[in-house]
This record gives structure tokens, sequence and C-alpha cells, in this order.
């Protein structure tokens, strides 16, 4: 199951007031990000963070699972206690750095694939 846009909305309405929050979707399901910092995964209407060091006494007792078939176990967060939920997102943002934008390719090279492919 797909995570719903209504949920997506519902998380970010949570967490509002904590810096700059979009949502990108991918494949069905969400990144969240805070400042441009890639955050909360949601996926089939759960939140996910990753296991860091710096939030696991925070999230001691947290159920655990896996966003996504192939991916490392994550924490789930209880995205229902907005209060909780910035708290953990307080300390994941400083320490997450905005993804470095990819190159994008030339219409020379993708047209040079594309004559050697025929």
């Amino acid at each position: 199951m797909a995570t719903t846009s209504d949920f997506i909305e519902y998380v970010c309405e949570q967490i509002r007031g904590i810096g700059a929050i979009r949502s990108k979707k991918m494949f069905g399901e969400y990144m969240v990000y805070v400042n441009e910092k890639p955050i909360l995964l949601v996926c089939d209407n759960m939140v996910y963070v990753k296991e860091l060091d710096c939030i696991a006494d925070k999230m001691e007792g947290a159920e655990k699972g896996f966003p996504y078939s192939g991916a490392k176990e994550h924490f789930i967060l209880d995205i229902d206690d907005a209060d909780f939920a910035k708290e953990i997102i307080g300390i994941l943002e400083p320490i997450t750095s905005v993804p470095k934008p990819k190159k994008k390719k030339s219409k020379e090279l993708l047209q040079r694939g594309k004559n050697l492919i025929e």
C-alpha cells in the first residue's frame, strides 16, 4: 500500500514550524525534507527515521521496521506526537547534510547514447 496524499499532508502539518518543509514523491512513497535536508521517509503511511546514535536514547522502545525491500532497519516515528516528532527532527536536522545536486547529462551525451543503442 503506497502512502496517501492525505497522510503526507498530515505529516507535514504535524511538524510545521520547525523549518522549511517539503515532500517529494518517489515511487509512490515520500521523502520529507526539512530545510532541504532529507529527514523523514514515509512509506505505507508510516514515518521512518534512520537509526542513528544521536537519537537512540530518545527512540528507545520505539518500533523498528524496514521502509521498503532492501532497506536498512529504521526507527518508526510516532508522528501523532507532534512535540516528540519535532524534538527528534531538531536533533537530526543539524547533523544531516543537504544532498549534492545531481549533474544533468548534456543533450549531446544523451543523443550519443541513443545512437549507440540504435
